[in-house]
C-alpha cells in the first residue's frame, strides 16, 4: 500500500484504498474494515498525497506531517481525535511547531490525528510522495 494510493472521500468517513476504476466511480476498500464499495463519479475524492497544511513558512505536505507524527510516538498511534481542543492543540505544536495557528483549525488537527491513526492501525511505516521517491535506474 503506497501513500499515494490512501484516499479520503467527502460525505464517507475514514481513510480508503485506491482499487479499480468502475463505470459509475471507482472502487476503493476501507482501511478500517476491508469492506469494499464504490464511490461515485461525483463524490468529491482527495488523494492524501495532494493534501497539505498551513505553517507560519510553506505549505508543509500531510506526508511530512505524518512523517514527524511517526517519530514523535515512535510508530505508535497518535493522540486521539476525540480529546479536548487544547490537549490536541498542543500535541500538533510538539509535532509541528511552525503550523500557522490562525489558517489551521482544530477540525484540521482532528481530521490528521484521526487519519494518521488509521494509517498506523493499518500497517502503514512510510508516508512518502511520488516525488520523495528515487527514480529508478535504466540498464
Amino acid at each position: 500500500m503506497e501513500f499515494k494510493d490512501i484516499l479520503a472521500i467527502s460525505g464517507m468517513p475514514g481513510l480508503y484504498k485506491y482499487v479499480a476504476q468502475s463505470t459509475r466511480g471507482i472502487i476503493v476498500e476501507s482501511l478500517e474494515d476491508g469492506r469494499r464499495t464504490n464511490a461515485s463519479a461525483t463524490s468529491r475524492v482527495s488523494a492524501l498525497s495532494d493534501i497539505s497544511m498551513f505553517t507560519e513558512g510553506e505549505d508543509i505536505a500531510l506526508a511530512e506531517v505524518f512523517t514527524r507524527m511517526y517519530a514523535h510516538t515512535e510508530g505508535k498511534q497518535g493522540l486521539s481525535h476525540k480529546e479536548s481542543a487544547d490537549k490536541m492543540k498542543a500535541y500538533f505544536a510538539e509535532v509541528l511547531p511552525e503550523y500557522d495557528r490562525e489558517r489551521v483549525h482544530v477540525s484540521d488537527i482532528k481530521k490528521a490525528l484521526a487519519w494518521f491513526n488509521i494509517l498506523v492501525a493499518a500497517g502503514m511505516t512510510e508516508f512518502t510522495l511520488p516525488s520523495d521517491e528515487e527514480p529508478a535506474e535504466e540498464e
